[in-house]
């Protein structure tokens, strides 16, 4: 059987004429810090203080040892190397490498010496490209496009500039004899409860092998499925069925049934013949087991409906023959130093991704095709996977010698990724058919090749050979062909980006895009995150570190813009501006989701930008660069939620509307009450006659729309009166006027801290309102700065209480607790 001896240890990097201990899986940057040779990049402003590092070549050295005389064969198997390396083994060349995104395996079968991997500057590779194949226009003063690697680590509006070099993935050797499993592609379908799994199996002889007779084995785990292939010309093709297997269904749908599937490669002896259909799988005398391969799949259907209706041309996931609406969150790496992402690490801000409510991630074209560890916490999850190939926002050459690199990363990873269930579409990249028709690209171009050739040749040809379960598509915006705009919100997916850069978010509700794959709104990350990322520094808005951690262009200005539309800018109160524009965000993306979603089935689905962060900064996050909370992933949590209560405005009046993503009848009571900011519960009571209860059905995955009565809107430009819905424990709100024109009292409410039995670290903080309490908020990390609360955004009506949970401030008073608390109205 087949050995694997991991090479983590016993590694150096060479660094001005010297040597220091290197991690592996690492990089450079991770090494330098480590040492104590640069400073950390994700303060201040020493980003600008470490540019040298990816300026510079590099080399990573280790001893490899004579392998043991045991096996024919050792291959050096280099999970992921970033990105223009050499390879030498003891003075000789093995290989050269360009693509961060593929794998290598060299045959180093008996021999030792020193192993060095000297990468040059991403910089100089991508400028000897440039040469080769031209210039090509890009929106970033970066030229990311000329080489395969993550493009995100030249910078982005969001990310800081860190052009890393190193061994960023695993490497291992692997010792065997007579042959290997090269490839298994499992095809995975199912009809009506009877799973079918289609393996295709290549392998790879030693040249001592080369007459041996080999077959391989198949079993399903947990099911009658298993079979046998004699390989023949290095190929076989096994076919499982699996009678009774359980669905894997996207989360809020169903269950996640995984179930391990086993491939064994053998050896036959004296030629017996391959086990009959009856008969298990299992070793038999003469058999020698030399290699296997283990993966986890899932039984399910996935299809995007891009059918053509009085709308224009959908884009709706059907997953098991059922109609999604898909909640969806894009997905940055999670660092820019992305050997630093760990397993745990994926599964902590992925389970975050489904606590808010979240069924789709999509891994943004200006990263990297992630670890398998993401891909299994989605597919435990029920985490819908949209993933981009790497292209982002730029023209990318279609000469050698980066079209032979990108065929081989796409074959690659299409293989790596395929047997996951929760995988559900492949996309050929991020704005760039965009980009071509509305960036001035075309005239630029001038006839030269720019990419269209990958998005609509190269990749959908690839996916369809090798992974033809599921569906792709060219880009994200892309309308379906030519015939429409590749942005146009009547076809195929949608990105809304106008409103964040010129328009009040009130303009989400301007139109119904049939999906929306991009969309979102700015803020701060949260206060204690500044102020560990900007060590010493007075905050303000525009001082020099909270500058340096914008990257988007006209940012600031943007935020102000944003919050100036609602509320009155701040004038030396940092702390009113950084809950103000949290708020504004949180805002902003409920006021799309609620629209949106109100207007399923025409609108399929919302990806908003973006979960997470890759370093602190000011950006469109949910998650901070710390992974602290802001108050827009609580709000997530509420419009992504099964039943949402919204009420919209309408052509003459608010429209009541109920979604019901549930496969159940929503059956509820809906009060509407029209009220008045008078400050009290008795001015409440004056207003009872303004009331009616609705007893209303929803049905299973589907929306009601109502009108409000009309003695129940507000007043029209009303300042000081508001229309309340309730439905259980679901409450929506609509005021007639802009937060800065409203009437808003003076806040009232009471404090009170309780413990909680069990959890010594842990209070309940209970308000109680005497006012009305507008987008409360308890910003935790200003009683301590790993403390949390489970709320976000809360409005109280007067007399009403609610109770906040915090962890992590068991030793801060009401006072302290008190100076955490914002809301609207107070000053």
């Amino acid at each position: 059987m087949k050995d694997v001896t991991p090479l983590t240890e016993g590694w150096r990097l060479r660094h001005d004429g010297a040597s220091l201990a290197a991690e592996v899986p690492g990089c450079v940057h991770t090494d330098l810090l480590a040492a104590g040779l640069i400073p950390d990049p994700f303060l201040g402003r020493n980003e600008r203080d470490v540019a040298w590092v990816g300026r510079r070549a590099w080399t990573y050295t280790t001893d490899l040892p004579t392998a043991p005389a045991v096996h024919e064969r050792t291959d050096l198997v280099f999970g992921g190397l970033d990105t223009a390396a050499r390879i030498t083994l003891a003075g000789e060349e093995l290989g050269r490498t360009r693509n961060m995104h593929r794998s290598y395996r060299f045959d180093v079968t008996g021999r030792a010496g020193e192993l060095r991997v000297e990468f040059a500057s991403a910089y100089d590779e991508a400028a000897a490209v440039r040469a080769v194949t031209g210039e090509r226009p890009n929106v970033y003063p970066e030229p990311f496009q000329y080489i395969r690697k993550m493009a995100c680590s030249f910078g982005w509006d969001w990310g800081p500039t860190l052009v890393t070099a190193g061994i960023w993935r695993p490497v291992r050797l692997e010792h065997w004899s007579t042959a290997r499993l090269a490839r298994v592609r499992p095809l995975v379908t199912v009809e009506g409860t009877t799973g079918r799994v289609e393996l295709r199996i290549e392998v790879e002889r030693t040249r001592q092998a080369a007459a041996r007779e080999l077959v391989a084995h198949a079993v399903v785990a947990g099911t009658e499925a298993w079979g046998a292939a004699v390989v023949e010309d290095d190929e076989a093709v096994i076919v499982l069925e699996a009678p009774d297997v359980e669905l894997w269904w996207p989360r809020g749908n169903g269950d996640q049934a995984l179930y391990e599937v086993e491939v064994t490669l053998y050896e036959v002896s004296g030629a017996p013949a391959p086990p009959a259909a009856s008969e298990a799988p299992a070793s038999a005398p003469g058999q020698h087991p030399l290699d296997t391969w283990r993966r986890r799949i899932g039984f399910r259907t996935v299809e995007v409906d891009r059918g053509a209706d009085e709308h224009g041309t959908g884009f709706t996931f059907v997953v098991n023959g059922i109609r999604v609406f898909a909640r969806g969150v894009n997905w940055v790496p999670d660092d820019v130093l992305p050997s630093r992402v760990t397993p745990d690490r994926y599964r902590s801000q992925l389970a975050r991704a489904a606590d808010a409510n979240a069924d789709l991630v999509r891994v943004w074209g200006g990263g990297i095709y992630e670890d398998d560890a993401f891909y299994d916490v989605c597919d435990e999850l029920g985490l819908m996977v949209w993933q981009d190939f790497p292209f982002a926002c730029s023209a990318y050459p279609e000469e050698q010698p980066l079209r032979g690199e990108v065929e081989a990363e796409a074959r690659d990873n299409v293989v790596r990724l395929m047997h996951h269930p929760s995988l559900v579409l492949w996309n050929g990249g991020n704005e760039n058919l965009w980009g071509f028709r509305d960036w001035g690209w075309e005239t630029e171009l001038a006839g030269n090749s720019w990419g269209e050739g990958y998005y609509l040749g190269l990749l959908p040809r690839v996916v369809a050979e090798l992974d033809p379960t599921r569906p792709y598509t060219a880009s994200s915006p892309w309308s379906g062909s030519w015939d429409h705009h590749p942005n146009d919100p009547s076809h195929g997916t949608h990105h809304s980006w106008e409103v964040w850069n010129r328009k009040d978010y009130a303009e989400y509700r301007a139109d119904v895009p049939r999906f929306v794959s991009e969309f979102g709104w700015q803020a701060p990350p949260n206060l204690a995150t500044l102020r560990r990322a900007l060590p010493g520094e007075t905050l303000a808005p525009d001082s020099p570190g909270m500058l340096h951690h914008q990257k988007a262009e006209d940012g600031n200005d943007k935020l102000n813009r944003g919050v100036a539309r609602h509320f009155t800018l701040p004038d030396g109160d940092f702390d009113r501006w950084h809950y103000l524009a949290q708020v504004v965000q949180a805002r902003a993306v409920a006021a799309g989701i609620e629209h949106w979603r109100s207007h399923w089935p025409v609108c399929a689905g919302t990806v908003v930008w973006q979960l997470n962060d890759c370093w602190p900064v000011s950006s469109w996050s949910a998650i901070d660069g710390d992974g602290r909370l802001k108050p827009l992933y609580h709000e997530l949590r509420r419009v992504y939620a099964d039943r949402l209560l919204t009420l919209q405005p309408g052509p003459d009046r608010p429209v009541l509307a109920l979604v019901n993503q549930s496969a159940d009848p929503w059956r509820t009571p809906v009060t509407l009450r029209r009220m008045e900011a008078v400050g009290d519960a008795a001015a409440a009571e004056r207003l009872a006659a303004y009331e009616a209860t609705l007893d209303l059905t929803v049905e299973p995955r589907a929306v009601l729309r109502l009108p409000v009565p009309r003695d129940l809107v507000p007043a029209e430009g009303s300042k000081t009166e508001y229309l309340v819905a309730d439905a259980g424990d679901l409450r929506a709100v609509f005021f007639a006027v802009r937060d800065r024109d409203f009437a808003y009292p003076g806040p009232r409410f009471d404090l009170a801290l309780e413990p909680v039995a069990g959890a010594a670290d842990t209070v309940d903080l209970v308000v109680t309102a005497h006012t009305l309490i507008r987008d409360l908020l308890l910003q935790a990390d200003r009683l301590a700065p790993d403390a949390v609360a489970d709320r976000g955004l809360v409005t109280l009506l007067p007399g009403e209480r609610t109770r906040i949970r915090v962890r992590g401030a068991a030793d801060a008073g009401s006072e302290e607790f008190r100076a955490a608390l914002f809301c609207l109205g107070s000053s």
